[in-house]
């Protein structure tokens, strides 16, 4: 058989047939959910799979900043926007290739880039993390947190970027902090050649005065040594456990503490436009995980 009909005869449509006409067999490879994760991802009845929920929106609404006491009257609606934003995040479309039945793509970036700068998703995020630990019975404010970083490509929109050599990744590092339950608790941005050690600190500076209380971190042995443990004297009481792989261990193993970061990562990239940075600011890239964090935590709430 020649190469492409090969290649063709794999492409398959919705229906399980090949889109292409080359073969009819029907596709017998397993999807990749279960009966829990499909229902957990499961939008029915709305316009788009990413828009807000009457429950969800109840959450986020008292948020975001009131009209103001003078200058024009607001047109668009609040909810239009949060929908707006969350549909460029879970689809990765442009912003010039939002559907017409959003608000203008330039209404839509004016409020973004407003959000963006006074902390808006920060505010949110700290809001709905509070309320999901206490639905799940915990403390509102953690006191514990797991620390980790991400490598990604970076696009031609330029922007501060860097080379990470351990990964082989010309872009960013997304260094996030997230709770012991996996969610999001702060991060950063910064360019890819910053090592581990070096971003922790600022990361773990930006959430001491929001989240008094977390001071034990759990981290890989990145983050081990006595240069991060001199650069935290400056910032408080801070302890960081390296949580060790065995030499012994061979191919996966789920390590304790560790795991919990990396599924967030896992969670947070389920949003396209985090399949790589296509931000020219640091802020905006930092911004869109914020956003990612908030979707997610007003789903779960809303459903709980």
């Amino acid at each position: 058989m020649p190469l492409m009909v090969r290649a063709k005869s794999k492409l398959r449509d919705r229906g399980g047939w090949d889109s292409l006409v080359v073969a009819k067999t029907r596709r017998t490879d397993p999807m990749a959910w279960t009966e829990i994760t499909r229902r957990k991802y499961q939008r029915d009845g709305l316009r788009y799979a990413s828009d807000t929920t009457d429950e969800e929106w109840l959450l986020i609404e008292p948020h975001l900043p009131p009209p103001a006491s003078r200058g024009r009257t607001r047109k668009a609606s609040l909810r239009d926007i949060v929908n707006a934003i969350f549909f460029i995040a879970q689809s990765g479309c442009q912003w010039r290739m939002l559907p017409k039945d959003f608000p203008p793509f330039t209404t839509v970036q004016r409020y973004f880039y407003a959000w963006r700068d006074d902390g808006r998703w920060q505010i949110i995020n700290q809001a709905l993390l509070m309320d999901v630990r206490e639905a799940a019975g915990r403390e509102a404010s953690p006191t514990a947190g797991v620390i980790d970083s991400q490598s990604v490509k970076t696009t031609e929109a330029g922007g501060p970027r860097g080379y990470a050599a351990e990964k082989m990744v010309r872009g960013r590092k997304r260094h996030i902090l997230t709770d012991t339950i996996g969610l999001l608790v702060g991060a950063i941005v910064h360019p890819a050649d910053v090592q581990d050690r070096d971003g922790a600190p600022p990361l773990l500076d930006s959430v001491r005065s929001a989240f008094p209380w977390l001071r034990h971190v759990f981290a890989d042995a990145a983050y081990a040594g006595d240069k991060l443990k001199g650069a935290l004297e400056a910032l408080g009481a801070w302890t960081i456990e390296i949580v060790k792989r065995s030499d012994t261990a061979k191919g996966f193993v789920l390590l304790p503490r560790r795991w919990v970061v990396e599924r967030s990562l896992a969670w947070l990239n389920r949003n396209r436009r985090l399949a790589k940075d296509f931000e020219a600011t640091i802020e905006s890239a930092r911004a869109w995980l914020f956003i990612a964090s908030v979707k997610l935590m007003s789903r779960r709430l809303a459903a709980a």
